[in-house]
């Protein structure tokens, strides 16, 4: 999973991200200071894999993995190629998901862009130049897809669906609005629509609204207002906070952190969590004395399909997989004895995995 962090300049970007990764991207009060895509791989959290790890005596946890891009700071003009425009486009092309920080609290210290902070101007910015980067390729496709759809029948079908994307976006709106059918997206796939993209909102704010998780914070309940018109993720965060948790050394400390400023858990925690729901993605586990590791698929997923997620080799030669849910291996305290408990079944290719499936993928090549 490839999320894009972006925004305006010097809303806290990098500060999150440095928070996020630990790789220590440039943080400068100033705009540009980003200016190649710092990546950083971090683990998602995932409290069920250290139970597993201890029923099974594992080597080692391997959990499963977000890629985060810290991408240049956005201005007016992008889609023309205004500031560092086009390099800004191209690098959320390559995401799944776009993470938009929004600057929520008030600091004559910190400078913004735009002299002011208004996190739904900040939307408006950076959605109409996705918004106009779309139009103007859907624009330059279509031209070419009118000349041939009569004599080709996909082509009709691609025709149709642009269409409809660009009469969203003419009226200013993202794509993302759309609900489209699973063979229409397929269409768009190649395109790489960046206003299609599913988007999760960032509010960063102090530490006294990080508490409270934003609630009468005005700039966060205009966010969460708009979201709703998206059917959007908001998650509120202090990215200040976000920075010292980072740099504390044990999982202990950072319990104790988040105790004392009346966290349950950490801002970093709420984006991954509702990036996964923003993408609908589960996790299904696997365990042994080797390893307890944590596999991400789409919901929906069949259990052959999941299979080729550990190897092809596994998929191709697919005969059956034994599987118990998290929770009742847990109950049960080893594999042995929720066989006995009547807890672990056999199920076949069609069968759609849950999140938390424990799984022992059996077959032959």
């Amino acid at each position: 999973m490839k999320l894009g962090i972006v925004g305006l300049p010097n809303v806290g970007k990098s500060t999150l991200f440095n928070a996020i990764t630990k790789a220590g991207a440039l943080v400068a009060n100033y705009p540009f200071a980003t200016i190649d895509p710092n990546v950083g791989l971090v683990n998602v959290p995932d409290e069920r894999l250290e139970a597993l790890s201890k029923i099974s005596n594992s080597k080692r946890i391997l959990p499963a993995v977000v890629e985060f891009y810290d991408i240049a700071g956005l201005v007016k003009g992008a889609s023309k190629g205004e500031g560092l425009g086009n390099k800004f486009l191209s690098n959320i092309r390559e995401t799944d998901a776009i993470v938009e920080v929004l600057r929520c609290f008030d600091d004559p210290n910190v400078t913004h862009v735009d002299g002011s902070v208004d996190p739904l101007r900040d939307i408006e910015t950076i959605n109409l130049e996705l918004i106009l980067a779309d139009l103007e390729l859907v624009d330059k496709v279509l031209e070419k897809k009118r000349k041939v759809a009569r004599a080709d029948k996909s082509a009709r079908a691609e025709v149709e669906v642009l269409e409809k994307i660009v009469e969203v976006l003419e009226a200013g709106k993202s794509a993302r609005i759309l609900e489209l059918n699973d063979e229409e997206k397929k269409l768009l796939r190649s395109y790489q629509l960046l206003s299609t993209k599913p988007i999760i909102y960032v509010c960063n704010v102090n530490e006294d609204d990080a508490a409270n998780d934003g609630e009468g914070n005005p700039y966060v309940e205009k966010v969460r207002e708009f979201a709703k018109t998206e059917n959007a993720e908001v998650s509120v965060v202090s990215a200040k906070i976000e920075q010292e948790i980072s740099e504390l050394d044990t999982e202990e400390e950072r319990e104790e952190f988040l105790a004392m400023i009346g966290l349950e858990e950490s801002g970093t925690d709420k984006v991954i969590k509702d990036s996964y729901k923003t993408l609908n993605l589960i996790s299904f586990l696997t365990t042994g004395e080797m390893e307890t590791r944590a596999w991400t698929i789409t919901k929906g997923t069949k259990a052959v399909d999941a299979a080729g997620k550990i190897h092809t080799d596994i998929s191709r030669g697919f005969i059956m997989a034994d599987i118990i849910s998290f929770e009742d291996l847990v109950e049960a305290g080893s594999v042995n004895h929720a066989k006995e408990m009547g807890k672990l079944r056999m199920e076949g290719k069609e069968y759609i995995m849950q999140d938390g499936d424990v799984v022992n993928f059996k077959f032959n090549v």
